[in-house]
């Protein structure tokens, strides 16, 4: 089959399209998908630049698991697959062929709600940058919707994210969210989410995609060039404080988000892309009062109640645009160039005119 291949850390050169990667075959309890869509992440390309540092040294090449990596090359990456099921392992009913699913890409390893061991297919075991893959039976959910296989692919890694950022927040219906990072697919993401939830969100992102992030229900946008945060977001609320900050960014504008935030106000975040060391003012956190959340990925249940809002339609897919499969490494250029909103789709050349064709160029 053809496959992209992670071969080691580095760059853009360290990721190899093969045509002659056998087919997996699937062992007890999973099942064969055949990958119609994958959508891309930030966490694809921090995972092969090695970019997760260490608990002593930030600048540490090391995977997302840092200490205990289940990593190994080559490894074929990718959370987001959408697909049907065309093979079964040992224990899986054999009436699963033929289903249309969404794979839940969290390998949980434990049968409670802790994330402490947490994985993930694309890290822990092979992703769906190829055309089969396998996964664990439950991980496969599937799908009957009008939406296609790549908007359906839009959704996972970046949308269970947010939600569980959401949810470790305690986010309530009538607070007022402000979300940096917001034109990325996890903050445009949290924007959908907090309008499910009948919260309110305050966009940060760069003003020329303030529309686009208004479209999907961003109360007001700040520009994030704005050389004073706090009075920035201040006049986009018109005085009203904020009472949670969904962080993407980090970086020099940390102790901001901070001060920004209402006495007893929460902060979660679940990435650093303007830098994950930052200054933190401990005296800011303990006289307002704030709780700091780390978030990573998500529960069963944040995955179940996500499925039901895009089965329901209360959040739409943001798909900007399709790559086929063999053009991968412009597929992860132009995603790493971030000059879109939303999310981008890897599709396998073999389904690319029924698939690929009718999403790309947008």
């Amino acid at each position: 089959m053809a496959a992209v291949l992670l071969t080691r850390h580095g760059g853009l050169d360290a990721l190899d399209y093969r045509t002659d990667v056998p087919v997996p075959e699937p062992g007890p309890g999973e099942v064969l998908l055949a990958v119609h869509a994958c959508g891309m992440n930030n966490t694809d390309v921090w995972v092969r630049e090695g970019a997760y540092g260490s608990d002593t040294d930030p600048q540490a090449v090391s995977t997302w698991r840092r200490g205990r990596s289940t990593l190994t090359f080559p490894r074929i990456q990718g959370t987001d697959s959408v697909g049907v099921i065309v093979a079964v392992g040992e224990g899986v009913p054999g009436s699963r062929i033929g289903e249309r699913v969404v794979v839940d890409f969290s390998l949980y390893n434990r049968d409670d709600d802790s994330l402490a061991d947490i994985d993930y297919i694309g890290h822990g075991r092979d992703g769906g940058y190829a055309e089969y893959q396998c996964v664990p039976a439950e991980n496969a959910h599937a799908v009957e919707t009008d939406l296609s296989d790549a908007e359906l692919a839009t959704f996972c890694c970046a949308y269970l994210t947010g939600e569980h950022m959401l949810e470790r927040a305690g986010v309530q219906a009538g607070e007022r969210v402000l979300v940096t990072g917001a034109s990325g697919g996890v903050g445009s993401g949290i924007v959908q989410l907090c309008r499910a939830r009948g919260a309110i969100p305050y966009a940060v992102t760069r003003e020329d995609k303030a529309d686009a992030l208004k479209a999907i229900g961003a109360e007001a946008v700040v520009d994030r060039a704005a050389e004073d945060w706090v009075a920035a977001v201040d006049e986009a609320t018109g005085g009203e404080a904020i009472d949670v900050v969904a962080d993407l960014v980090a970086g020099p504008h940390f102790n901001d988000l901070l001060r920004i935030l209402r006495p007893e106000g929460r902060y979660t975040t679940a990435g650093a892309i303007a830098g994950p060391v930052v200054d933190l003012d401990l005296r800011t956190m303990y006289l307002k009062q704030l709780q700091l959340h780390g978030s990573s990925q998500g529960r069963r249940s944040d995955f179940r109640r996500l499925l039901g809002y895009v089965l329901d339609g209360r959040i739409r897919p943001l798909l900007h645009g399709t790559y086929r499969l063999s053009d991968f490494h412009r597929a992860q250029t132009d995603f790493m160039d971030k000059d879109y909103v939303g999310k981008l789709v890897v599709v396998p050349d073999r389904h690319w005119e029924q698939v690929g064709a009718p999403h790309a160029g947008r």
